[in-house]
């Protein structure tokens, strides 16, 4: 869909589009399997640290799953990964390689950090297994293309872990943006806030704990020294080698509903700006940050629009400190895994707006599904054979813009956009962060 899009074919195109993933893969309405409980698909967990153990219980707990093995870099991980799946009759591997050449898995979940996203996806569609992989979509803008075309070249099932997407009341939300009920929106404000203050500190490198295997963990980054920061307590998100802050690991939640509700894939102008302003420590993306991103026309903002984004780890305050805000010229939207609030504009023009009679001033819709609804979407889209709506392309762009704030965080200047050929336009140094290349003897290829 280009920014082009009119308003009546972008309604009617994603009313369709609704229904098929309503009736394909009971998003949110609590479809059943067209297979019996006993037809259970055999799954393996790589990354058995914090994320893969959130993760895990959604599909250990469901009746259509057997789980059938465990691996991790990190030895301890793997055993308490192993002892949590089921015990001694688990497989347990420490190289991915070896869970993908495994006969008796079909699917795999990818809960590693996100420089080991795309690689072991890759992998998996090469050996016919299907995946339900965490966001973001690799640790750099350039890896997207390389999952999307792996999932499309091998026909496999690649559901990325942006939950949201299968959550009835972010569709609900979402339908009434598509039918104009905001007016023309011209803002969207996200927010990440959060209180870490004083935060671990710095400090210093040291030998890596002694199961930890550090070289295969570092994998396709560049190698540096270990440091506790870089692995325990979320540090990984901080780090470069790992994660992009924020704007990247949590930010792509927000970014991809914003996409999905704005009609566009990409933006035309991105800057961003800040700084360890709350606490000092050695992260090394800002633990306060704010980023202005221009998007071009499209079907819900006939002349564009402007996303801000701010994130903060040193205060949180706000009760809602996750989620996104859409103003248009008949009302306001807030909406976040908690709920969507409407607040219909009436100041200085006239009382009757598009909300009348549908929702009340300050009206809230709170959300009800329960926590597994997103892997028995993953589950049900791997018996059906349908591709998920929440896929490698949507995670890839909703990834970028985390990227793209950090490119223009780290040169200090606004960053023009070629999204259709993920490109920075007249900007060699920028584009040399787009595409990062792999450490021997790790290799981007399908």
């Amino acid at each position: 869909m280009t920014n082009k899009t009119s308003r009546r074919n972008f309604i009617a195109s994603t009313a369709s589009a609704a229904a098929g993933v309503a009736v394909a893969r009971g998003y949110a309405l609590g479809a059943d399997s067209k297979n019996s409980p006993n037809d259970k698909i055999n799954v393996a967990l790589i990354g058995c640290g914090a994320r893969g153990r959130q993760v895990l219980p959604s599909f250990k707990n469901n009746k259509g799953v057997r789980m059938v093995a465990a691996c991790d870099v990190n030895s301890k991980y793997l055993a308490q990964g192993r002892h949590l799946l089921g015990g001694e009759k688990i497989a347990a591997e420490k190289d991915f390689r070896k869970i993908m050449d495994n006969k008796d898995v079909d699917a795999v979940i990818i809960a590693t950090q996100a420089h080991w996203h795309v690689l072991p996806i890759i992998t998996a569609c090469k050996a016919g297994k299907d995946v339900y992989a965490e966001k973001p979509m690799g640790n750099s803008i350039g890896e997207g293309k390389f999952a999307i075309e792996a999932a499309k070249k091998y026909n496999r099932i690649v559901q990325v872990g942006t939950q949201q997407r299968s959550r009835k009341h972010y569709h609900e939300a979402v339908k009434l943006i598509h039918e104009g009920k905001l007016g023309n929106i011209s803002q969207v404000k996200v927010r990440d806030y959060e209180n870490w203050f004083p935060s671990n500190g710095s400090p210093a490198d040291c030998p890596p704990p002694k199961e930890l295997d550090w070289d295969f963990y570092v994998g396709p980054a560049p190698m540096r020294p270990y440091n506790p920061n870089c692995y325990y307590g979320y540090g990984y998100d901080w780090v470069k080698l790992s994660g992009g802050g924020h704007q990247v690991a949590w930010g792509v939640h927000h970014f991809d509903v914003v996409l999905w509700a704005m009609g566009v894939k990409y933006p035309k102008k991105v800057s961003a700006m800040g700084g360890q302003y709350a606490f000092k420590d050695n992260r090394e993306w800002p633990n306060t940050m704010s980023a202005i991103l221009e998007f071009g026309p499209g079907p819900v903002a006939k002349d564009g629009f402007i996303m801000q984004y701010d994130m903060r780890i040193g205060c949180r305050r706000e009760a809602r400190s996750h989620g996104k805000c859409f103003l248009g010229t008949e009302a306001s939207m807030t909406v976040d895994r908690s709920r969507y609030t409407i607040v219909p504009e009436t100041l200085g023009r006239k009382k009757s707006t598009p909300y009348e009679g549908l929702v009340n001033k300050g009206h809230e819709v709170l959300a009800s599904d329960d926590e597994y609804k997103h892997t028995q979407v993953f589950l049900d889209n791997v018996r059906n054979r349908t591709q998920p709506f929440a896929n490698c392309e949507t995670c890839h762009h909703a990834t970028n813009l985390g990227h793209l704030m950090n490119i223009s965080w780290e040169l200090g200047r606004t960053i023009n956009w070629d999204g259709e050929n993920d490109r920075a336009i007249d900007d060699p140094q920028a584009n040399k962060l787009v595409n990062k290349p792999y450490r021997a003897p790790w290799k981007l290829e399908v």
